[in-house]
């Protein structure tokens, strides 16, 4: 039977940040993923390796200092997937926040960023406002530029798993986990079932690591004896593509609901999202809704005009996020601005030290610090290992 130090359920970014985490310390590592690395909501994002600059307004300043400190080390580690864009908010007469609020939040920002140069900001000059992809400048009162990153997310995650790969991580896709049982603490007596190429299989384990994002309740209710879980909520996140193109960078706008709205360019299209509304059914089900799409069709039109005359969308994708309980949804049916945290919650239960870690929610931008402390978490029930590299210094290709 084959023993692994951990075997990680979900192959989307901190499943993957995960398994290299742990073989850049030395473990061995499996990772059972049911379909693709990425097929999911690691596939599905923003595109957004961001600072964090929203997180300002729920008083979430650690979490900004953290996002810009991954940011920084992933356009250093991953030049190629991961670039600097200028990042424009305008602000209207008719929009919630006002220039002072914004200018206090984006020096609040710079200061995070150590006022180093990518986390500057400025005020665009009213001259240039007519180069700005067609921006409506009707009622328009100033617009900020700051800086900030985007990457191709399914790509960044690939580029993970390479690099666990290159450092012993195995990964079996198309593996359907069907159950485990837990063993004796700091033993390789977790025992863990699963179905692959049409046989089913088994091996053992120091570690369990739940990263399997929606599916993480499914996959607690199939291991003995029976792990405690949280109560989460799964946040759906649509975005629609639209044809042609933005030159300048990527917008930050308002939608008519105050919720935060981007829209970029992305592979000679435009890319616009996010929505978010709690979701019912089964993960593999998820889909943009109709309303979802017109919403964000309305919110782009309203800040670009030109797009009035063709309202046409080439594709739409759906993600979704495990978020703790307790957001709230407005009126319309959309949530409300900051009724969730964004608290990256890993789960041990009762068991200390843990042979079980659960993670819900978790950022991209911040996949990396989360595999550390996942690591951090467990090392106490692993063996002793030859450290083989530090992810502060692993390049990503």
């Amino acid at each position: 039977m084959e023993s692994y130090d951990l075997v990680i359920i979900g192959g989307g970014i901190h499943g993957v940040g995960v398994a290299q985490a742990a073989s850049a310390k030395g473990f061995s590592v499996m990772v059972l993923e049911q379909t693709d690395i990425a097929s999911g909501t690691s596939s599905r994002s923003s595109k957004l390796i961001h600072g964090g600059l929203r997180y300002l307004e729920s008083g979430e300043f650690s979490l900004v200092s953290e996002c810009l400190y991954e940011r920084a080390l992933l356009l250093k580690l991953a030049p190629d997937l991961v670039e600097l864009k200028p990042f424009y908010i305008p602000v209207y007469r008719y929009t919630t926040r006002r220039p002072w609020i914004l200018h206090v939040g984006l020096s609040l920002y710079a200061l995070q960023g150590r006022l180093y140069p990518a986390a500057r900001f400025c005020r665009v000059p009213q001259k240039l406002w007519k180069k700005l992809d067609g921006l409506d400048t009707a009622q328009l009162e100033v617009v900020f530029q700051y800086n900030d990153a985007q990457t191709d997310d399914a790509a960044l995650t690939h580029a993970v798993m390479r690099s666990a790969q290159q450092m012993g991580a195995q990964f079996k896709i198309s593996a359907t986990f069907t159950g485990a049982r837990l063993g004796q603490l700091g033993k390789h007596t977790n025992i863990i079932e699963y179905w692959h190429h049409d046989k089913a299989k088994t091996c053992t384990a120091g570690v369990l690591v739940n990263a399997a994002g929606p599916w993480v309740q499914q996959v607690l209710s199939r291991i003995t004896p029976t792990p405690s879980q949280l109560k989460v909520d799964l946040v759906q996140g649509a975005h629609i593509v639209v044809p042609g193109t933005l030159t300048q960078g990527v917008y930050y706008v308002e939608a008519q609901d105050k919720r935060a709205v981007f829209i970029m360019p992305w592979r000679g299209n435009t890319l616009v999202g996010t929505t978010e509304s709690t979701y019912q059914g089964d993960p593999m089900d998820v889909r943009p809704l109709p309303h979802e799409q017109d919403y964000l069709m309305k919110t782009l039109i309203n800040y670009f005009p030109r797009y009035r005359s063709e309202q046409r969308i080439l594709s739409a994708i759906a993600g979704l996020r495990v978020l703790p309980s307790g957001g709230g949804q407005n009126r319309r049916g959309a949530s409300s601005i900051n009724t969730w945290s964004r608290e990256t919650i890993l789960h041990t239960g009762r068991q200390d030290p843990p042979s079980l870690l659960t993670i819900y929610g978790g950022k991209l931008t911040t996949y990396r610090l989360t595999a550390e402390r996942v690591m951090a978490r467990m090392i106490r029930v692993l063996p002793v290992r030859k450290v083989i590299a530090d992810t502060r210094y692993l390049k990503l290709y």
